[in-house]
């Protein structure tokens, strides 16, 4: 496939899921249940002609990331920050955006992770250095007097590969990675008024698998059956709810190394966290942004 072919891709991944984030934040308002609109939003990417890159995060307060609901959720949005972090891959190339529904009354928090991805995507071109952009990010929070999440980054995107390399900080640091034109990139703060840290919760609801191999359950092998169709990309425990055994299965799968977790990510000291988010391709003199 061309390169010109490749970025239709991506522009196409881009476009469905704008249109999903703009159906999706109404959706979220207090006395909903998770669940349903987890569903419904995935349901929506199907429907639009797209496939999810991942399960759809749904991250209330101090989560930064990584919370999806369970198969049996029966969770409500009350008073909460709530943090839509949504993927849309077509034939595996991905488009990635992020936007905070704020129900709690916290516009300065979550102002600051939007301005600072406005200020960001500004400066992005082919040539200019991560570090920079690190930094843009870093000012911009400190502006609104609260801190970006240090240890969370932006990423490239690939074919069926949600976090490739380069590694966008959301911080200052001492050398980056130089941008190339037709690079694809997600650029993501996420701003905090607690720590600026985040570290791993109790909650695991998302898994990954990282590798094939032969097992000997017949439990076992119907299950890495059914998640090989997600071609590396993460899933939701209940994606595979349905299979014999699930939870159990699953637990064998990860204790032989074939699938890991991704645990929820919680603010070192219970601070509120607001994450903005849109996916771009690196151009000659600035970016497209696909999500836009």
């Amino acid at each position: 496939m061309s390169g010109d072919a490749v970025l239709d891709k991506y522009r196409e991944a881009g476009r469905i899921l704008k249109e999903v984030r703009l159906a999706a934040v109404p959706l979220v308002k207090k006395g909903a249940k998770m669940l349903d609109v987890a569903e419904a939003i995935e349901n929506d990417i199907f429907k639009r002609g797209g496939r999810p890159a991942f399960p759809v995060n749904i991250s209330l307060d101090d989560e930064a990331a990584h919370d999806t609901p369970g198969p049996d959720d029966a969770r409500v949005f009350e008073d909460n920050i709530v943090k839509l972090d949504i993927g849309v891959h077509v034939d595996g190339y991905i488009a990635d955006t992020a936007v905070t529904v704020d129900l709690k009354g916290d516009a300065n928090l979550v102002k600051a992770s939007e301005k600072a991805l406005e200020e960001a995507i500004k400066v992005v071109r082919a040539g200019v250095s991560t570090a920079e952009i690190g930094e843009i990010i870093e000012q911009t929070i400190e502006g609104f007097d609260l801190k970006p999440v240090y240890n969370l980054t932006g990423h490239g995107l690939e074919k069926f590969v949600q976090h490739a390399p380069p590694s966008i900080p959301n911080k200052r640091i001492g050398q980056g990675i130089v941008l190339k034109a037709g690079q694809v990139i997600a650029i993501e703060p996420f701003a905090t008024d607690g720590a600026g840290v985040v570290g791993e919760g109790e909650l695991t609801e998302i898994f990954g698998i990282t590798v094939v191999k032969p097992v000997r359950m017949p439990s076992e092998r119907d299950m890495l059956k059914a998640i090989q169709k997600f071609q590396g990309l993460p899933f939701a425990r209940r994606w595979v709810a349905g299979q014999k055994r699930a939870d159990a299965t699953l637990s064998s799968l990860m204790r032989l190394g074939i699938v890991h977790a991704y645990p929820v990510l919680v603010e070192e000291r219970g601070g509120m966290v607001s994450q903005a988010e849109h996916t771009m391709i690196v151009t000659e003199d600035g970016c497209e942004v696909t999500t836009l």
